[in-house]
C-alpha cells in the first residue's frame, strides 16, 4: 500500500473513504474527479470491485483528509492526515466488526482488528480472558476462547466461528468492575517490592528513521542510563545493536524474548516548525478503553521527574497504540526527550551534562514506580546517591 495523501486519487483511496464512511467519519464514501459533495454518483453493484470500493478515481479531498486525522486522533495515532502502514493497517483493524469473519490462533500471522478487541472484551466480562484489549487475536486469546467453549458446551476448537458468537450473544454482555489485565500488572509490581536489585529492564535507543546524529545522541543517552541502573543492582539490556535500525514490530519481538519486567524506549521529537518544543512520554492506551495501568503510571513518573530537572517544556503524557507498545509483554514507556528540531532542545540534547539529567530522571521515576508512593520525596529531589543508599537498606 502506498502513502496516499491529500491530492491523491485511485482505488486505494476509495478503499480509504468506505472505511472512514462506514464509521461516519466521511458522509460522502465516493467522492471522485470531477463529482461535488453534492452530485457525487452513488455506484451500482457494476461499478464495485469484489471489496465494495468503487472503480471511479476517487480523490483524497479536504474532507478526506480532516476524516483521516480525526480517525488518526482517535486510535491513538500521529494526526498528520497521511496513510502510511501504520495508519492503513488501523483503517483495516477498523473495518472489521465482530461476526464479520472467522477468528483463529495463527501463530505466523495474527489477525488483527477491532472484531478481535471486541471478542476479547465479551471474553474478559464474562471472566475468560485476562489481558490486554489490544485487538490482536493471540494465544492469550486462542486459550480464552478454549476455555470459554469448554464452559458452555461448545466443540473447543479455540476457534469463533458462528456458533461461538451465537453463544456469546446470547449471554449478552456483564460487568465485572475492573480489567484483570491491570490487576495483574499493579499486582506484579507490588509482589517485586521497591528494591531495583534484580530487576530486568530493556533500553531501547533511537528510532528506524532517525539520523546518525540523533541515533548517537539517544544512544549516549541510553548509556548513560545503563550505568546508572546498573549500578542501583538492575539487569539491563538493550533493544539492538548500534549498527541495526529494526522497526519497532523487531523491537517489540526483542523485548519478549528477554523477558523483561518494564522497557523505556528513548527518541527525539521532529517537527517542520522549529517552535514546537517540549518533552513527552507515551503509553499503551486504545480507543477500546484498555490501556496498561503500569506504563501508564511510569510515564506520569518519568515526564514529571524530566520536566522537573530540565528547562524542557512539559508536553504531558499520553496514550498510543503504537506497534512498540501493544506488542509487548510488558509495560513500556516512549519518551520523547526534546524535539531535535527546536533550537533551544537541542542545546539542551547536546549538552551531556543534561543528559546525564535525564538518565538520571528516567532511573528515579522507575524507582518511584515500585516505591508506590512509600517512602517517596517531592519530585525532582530524589537524587542518585539517595537511590543507591536507599538500594542498601534491607526493606
Amino acid at each position: 500500500m502506498p502513502t496516499l495523501r491529500l491530492g491523491d486519487r485511485g482505488s486505494g483511496v476509495a478503499e480509504i473513504r468506505a472505511i472512514l464512511s462506514a464509521r461516519g467519519l466521511l458522509s460522502d464514501p465516493v467522492r471522485t474527479t470531477g463529482s461535488s459533495a453534492a452530485n457525487a454518483p452513488v455506484p451500482n453493484a457494476a461499478a464495485l470491485s469484489r471489496d465494495g470500493v468503487a472503480h471511479h478515481e476517487a480523490v483524497f479531498d479536504a474532507d478526506c483528509d480532516r476524516a483521516i486525522r480525526a480517525f488518526q486522533q482517535e486510535r491513538g495515532l500521529i494526526a498528520d492526515g497521511i496513510v502510511g502502514h501504520a495508519t492503513y493497517t488501523a483503517l483495516r483493524e477498523a473495518s472489521y466488526r465482530l461476526g464479520s469473519r472467522v477468528l483463529l490462533y495463527r501463530l505466523s500471522a495474527p489477525m488483527t482488528g477491532d472484531d478481535v478487541a471486541t471478542l476479547q472484551s465479551r471474553l474478559q466480562n464474562l471472566g475468560f480472558y485476562h489481558g490486554l484489549v489490544d485487538g490482536t487475536f493471540g494465544e492469550t486469546t486462542h486459550s480464552a476462547v478454549l476455555l470459554y467453549q469448554g464452559e458452555y458446551g461448545l466443540s473447543a476448537d479455540g476457534i469463533c466461528g458462528p456458533e461461538t458468537l451465537k453463544s456469546l450473544d446470547r449471554l449478552g454482555s456483564r460487568v465485572t468492575g475492573g480489567s484483570p489485565h491491570a490487576i495483574r500488572e499493579e499486582e506484579a509490581v507490588r509482589q517485586s517490592g521497591p528494591r531495583l536489585t534484580g530487576k530486568r529492564i530493556l533500553i531501547d535507543p533511537g528510532s528506524d528513521d532517525a539520523t546518525p546524529e540523533e541515533n548517537a545522541l539517544m544512544w549516549d543517552l541510553a548509556a548513560r542510563l545503563e550505568g546508572r541502573m546498573s549500578a542501583a543492582g538492575m539487569e539491563t539490556f538493550l533493544s539492538h545493536d548500534r549498527q541495526s535500525a529494526p522497526s519497532d514490530d523487531e523491537r517489540a519481538r526483542v523485548a519478549n524474548m528477554v523477558g523483561a519486567d518494564l522497557m523505556v524506549s528513548l527518541r527525539l521529537a521532529h517537527y517542520p516548525n522549529e517552535r514546537a518544543n517540549g518533552a513527552a512520554t507515551f503509553y499503551y492506551g486504545s480507543a477500546h478503553g484498555s490501556y496498561s495501568t503500569i506504563g501508564r503510571n511510569l510515564a506520569g513518573y518519568i515526564q514529571r521527574e524530566v520536566v522537573a530537572r530540565t528547562h524542557l517544556l512539559d508536553c504531558r503524557t499520553h496514550e498510543r497504540t503504537w506497534s512498540l507498545l501493544r506488542l509487548t509483554r510488558m509495560p513500556v514507556v516512549v519518551l520523547e526527550a526534546g524535539y531535535i528540531t527546536n533550537p533551544h532542545d537541542a542545546r539542551i540534547l547536546s549538552d551531556p551534562q543534561h543528559r546525564d539529567t535525564i538518565a538520571e530522571a528516567v532511573l528515579v521515576a522507575v524507582k518511584r514506580l515500585y516505591l508506590a508512593g512509600e517512602n517517596d520525596r517531592p519530585t525532582g529531589t530524589y537524587t542518585f546517591s539517595d537511590l543507591l543508599a536507599a538500594e542498601q537498606i534491607s526493606y
